[in-house]
C-alpha cells in the first residue's frame, strides 16, 4: 500500500486530500496512469504533467522515478515565489 497525497488543485479536481492504493506500478508515471484509468477526476488532475510535482517520501522526484520501497507520494502545483 501506498499513501498518496494531493494538495491544492489537485486535491480539489480528485475530490480526496489523501488516500491508501495497492498499485503494480514500477515508477510514478505508472501510477499516474492506473490512476487516470480509474474515473474521469483523477484523468483531469493527471491531465497535464507540466503543471504537476512529485514528492516521493517528502522528496521532490520526478515522474520516472521507480516506487519500490516509496510509502508515499505526493501530487501538488509547482510552487511560486512571492
Amino acid at each position: 500500500m501506498i499513501e498518496i497525497l494531493y494538495f491544492a488543485w489537485v486535491r480539489e479536481r480528485i475530490g480526496l486530500p489523501r488516500e491508501k492504493v495497492a498499485t503494480q506500478a514500477a515508477t510514478v508515471r505508472d501510477l499516474i496512469a492506473e490512476l487516470s484509468a480509474r474515473e474521469e477526476r483523477y484523468a483531469m488532475a493527471f491531465a497535464d504533467l507540466e503543471s504537476l510535482r512529485v514528492a516521493l517520501d517528502q522528496e521532490l522526484s520526478d515522474f520516472d522515478a521507480p516506487l519500490s520501497g516509496v510509502r508515499e507520494v505526493a501530487f501538488f502545483p509547482p510552487m511560486t515565489g512571492g
